[in-house]
């Protein structure tokens, strides 16, 4: 993969599978953009407060404080965060929850499964 020429945007990645979010965060470092990793909201804002990130990747359904909540206390406290919503549909979603982020405050969305290439473009797109 070529890599980014900014690598001054880091990224925070929010998601409750273990598995996606580590790999989430060792591409995303490949690229160039330095990444952490968080398990839930709450665990990201808390790393958020301690290391802040310029963009916010966060899945929409997880326990606890999910990505709608997630998106909406980030976008209070840190109003110029860039901000990418992802989403699989959840097992019982009977919404399309991930159209509904940009009213919310997501910048732009991007559907699981998604490939490094689609991440990185809407990461460019955004300033990242």
């Amino acid at each position: 993969m070529q890599r980014t020429d900014d690598a001054r945007r880091r990224v925070l990645v929010v998601d409750d599978n273990a598995d996606l979010r580590d790999t989430l965060r060792l591409m995303l470092q490949h690229i160039g953009f330095p990444t952490e990793a968080a398990r839930d909201g709450q665990h990201a804002l808390d790393l958020q407060r301690a290391r802040p990130a310029q963009i916010l990747i966060t899945d929409i359904f997880m326990p606890g404080t999910d990505g709608i909540e997630t998106i909406e206390a980030f976008r209070r406290g840190w109003p110029d965060i860039k901000i990418v919503a992802i989403s699989g549909g959840g097992a019982v979603a009977t919404r399309d929850y991930l159209k509904l982020a940009p009213d919310i405050g997501a910048d732009a969305i991007l559907r699981k499964p998604f490939s490094i290439d689609e991440l990185r473009k809407v990461l460019l797109s955004l300033g990242g």
